[in-house]
């Protein structure tokens, strides 16, 4: 069968709204959560025939998950195989049980990915993540590349030291990392002499972080590495709830679904379905998941759906780059941001070692913003009012800005257990 990635989109639908199907019958027959709910809001699953019909159905929020975890297993413990932990909004992580059957998802998911941006058998992939402390993206990368037939270095996060060791020695021509640590890489590479435009890397395959606008283009992050490295850059959406990655093709205009394993909606602020092309909340359901499948998962994530067909022939649409989670959002000066335009502009001030950004109420009862940075080496200019400045260019407004010590600021930024860097503090009273 031709991959429904390039089929017709009526195909695409009716397969998914099939797909959809077997998925409300298995969450009714197994699910002591979604049972609850079909009952409570006296939900006929049978009569759920399209995927427009999804909005007859509550969201289910990470909240519920929270709240509720043990009742969204489907199976028995002794079928679960793995288990991981993603963030929980009230405190506690949140724990997921993957049953055999889910690994191989996962590792079908990322095989696909991974061919999207290009690998095929006989690439070589560093990895620059880490595939322990309970975290599901490094060990569903490990099982995509293994299932696509290429072959994977394991190297772990961090230790630019360590990674170019690595490079020299096995010449990986992929890596996948966030992209922020890239220029770390290149930053390293020319402060010890390393050729590393020359180097066997040819790829960069980006988590975590966007390399591009909403109109595709290279963002600042992204044009600081092209501009240094010439090499492919590919940018991935994904989650541990979803189950999924979005990753781009070599056209670089958006994040291809896999229609065969998650249904995407965009919804508006009044919880209903915008109208493809604009930005809202992503919701998912997950297609095929054995331990414990969503409904109307609300993400957090904003973007937006572009469903034309694209360049490399696929029809599944495709999401545009993250504008941000709609919880963070700031109203500052009149003007509405996302923390990463905040964090784009700090990522590319090369006298900046680190920093962390606050948001909290003001008196006047509005958005007050305020950014702690550090300085990689003093300078001979004022750097808050640089900083402003650069603000003001390229957002149009600019935050309060305090210089600290890097220390100070590093053990903001890696607090014990946290799997990752804490550069944005919300303190407003919601």
């Amino acid at each position: 069968m031709k991959d429904i990635e390039y089929q017709s989109p009526d195909v695409i639908k009716a397969f998914q709204e099939e797909k959809l199907h077997e998925a409300l019958i298995y969450l009714r027959d197994h699910s002591r959560y979604y049972q609850r709910m079909f009952d409570r809001c006296h939900i006929n699953v049978d009569r759920i025939l399209h995927l427009e019909d999804l909005v007859k159905i509550p969201f289910t929020e990470k909240k519920d998950l929270q709240l509720f975890n043990e009742d969204f297993l489907c199976v028995s413990r002794d079928k679960i195989i793995d288990y991981i932990t993603t963030s929980g909004t009230l405190g506690d992580p949140v724990t997921f049980g993957c049953t055999e059957k889910d690994l191989q998802r996962l590792a079908y998911n990322e095989k696909k990915s991974f061919a999207c941006a290009g690998l095929r058998p006989g690439n070589i992939l560093q990895l620059m993540t880490t595939i322990d402390k309970r975290f599901m993206a490094g060990l569903a990368y490990f099982l995509g590349i293994r299932e696509l037939g290429a072959s994977i270095i394991r190297v772990g996060n961090g230790i630019p030291e360590l990674q170019w060791d690595t490079i020299e020695r096995i010449k990986p021509d992929t890596i996948m990392c966030v992209p922020s640590f890239i220029l770390r890489l290149i930053q390293y590479a020319e402060d010890h002499g390393i050729d590393y435009r020359s180097s066997s890397v040819k790829r960069i395959i980006g988590i975590g972080e966007g390399l591009r606008d909403q109109q595709f283009n290279l963002n600042l992050l992204g044009r600081s590495i092209k501009e240094k490295w010439d090499v492919q850059l590919f940018a991935t959406y994904s989650s541990t709830e979803m189950g999924a990655t979005f990753s781009e093709c070599e056209f670089g205009c958006g994040g291809h679904v896999h229609p065969e394993l998650i249904i995407v909606e965009i919804i508006g602020d009044d919880n209903m379905p915008v109208d493809d092309g604009r930005v809202g909340e992503i919701v998912v359901t997950t297609l095929g998941v054995e331990g414990m499948p969503l409904l109307r998962f609300r993400t957090g994530d904003m973007a937006a759906k572009r469903t034309e067909q694209c360049r490399c022939g696929r029809y599944s649409y495709r999401l545009t780059p993250l504008v941000g989670r709609k919880n963070n959002m700031i109203k500052l000066k009149g003007t509405t941001l996302y923390p990463p335009a905040i964090n784009d502009v700090l990522d590319n001030t090369d006298y900046v070692e680190n920093y962390v950004v606050y948001v909290q109420d003001s008196a006047a009862g509005t958005d007050d913003v305020l950014v702690d940075v550090g300085l990689k080496h003093p300078v001979d200019f004022d750097p808050v009012k640089a900083l402003k400045d650069r603000f003001r260019a390229h957002l149009r407004v600019a935050p309060r800005v305090q210089v600290k010590d890097t220390a100070e600021i590093r053990a903001v930024n890696f607090p014990a257990k946290s799997r990752k860097p804490v550069k944005f503090i919300d303190k407003r009273n919601r």
